[in-house]
């Protein structure tokens, strides 16, 4: 299972309805909004275990979230935690890039965009945890699971990824070395 149909299974139609009305909308464009923000997630760490310093560096992070349940945790942490995620995978400009992308494909506004992706970043990462950890995933078994579910992305959302590291000659987890997950 992806880990963005993992994803919308945890949230259910609860948490569906509160991303919706966080949103201002409806719960199936809430789902639909998730769903493009968490491939975007997943697009950033798939680009950076490209690079075997940035993928070790993930690899690592992930031990920090194998028992955190972000999907019953505080928002504000939620979100915090978020943040520093996001800097890692998309970078500060590549945030902002990725959220007014996904705020023009989904007609949403991209304030609320940037707070889905900040508030779906731990979970994505909680997710990604629990999956490398069950399966017992070194490093590159774990670069190559995001590059698969990164193959699964639609042409839309490569293309917002692509737009979003624009010509960045490393990943941000590299560049942002002695920071923390």
């Amino acid at each position: 299972m992806r880990l963005t149909d993992r994803l919308l299974a945890e949230l259910g139609d609860p948490g569906l309805e509160q991303i919706g009305g966080m949103l201002s909308t409806d719960p199936g464009r809430a789902r639909d909004a998730i769903a493009a923000a968490a491939g975007m997630i997943v697009g950033g760490m798939a680009r950076d275990a490209e690079h075997p310093d940035a993928a070790e560096a993930l690899r690592a992070a992930l031990d920090e979230h194998t028992d955190a349940d972000p999907f019953n945790g505080d928002v504000a942490s939620l979100a915090r935690d978020g943040q520093n995620i996001l800097a890692h995978v998309l970078g500060g400009q590549g945030t902002e890039t990725a959220a007014y992308g996904l705020a023009r494909l989904s007609g949403l506004d991209p304030g609320a965009v940037m707070r889905l992706l900040a508030l779906l970043a731990p979970m994505v990462m909680s997710l990604l945890a629990v999956r490398a950890n069950e399966a017992g995933m070194s490093t590159d078994e774990m670069a190559a699971e995001l590059g698969r579910e990164r193959a699964t992305l639609p042409r839309e959302l490569a293309g917002l990824l692509a737009d979003a590291f624009g010509d960045l000659p490393e990943p941000h987890a590299t560049r942002a070395r002695g920071t923390v997950w």
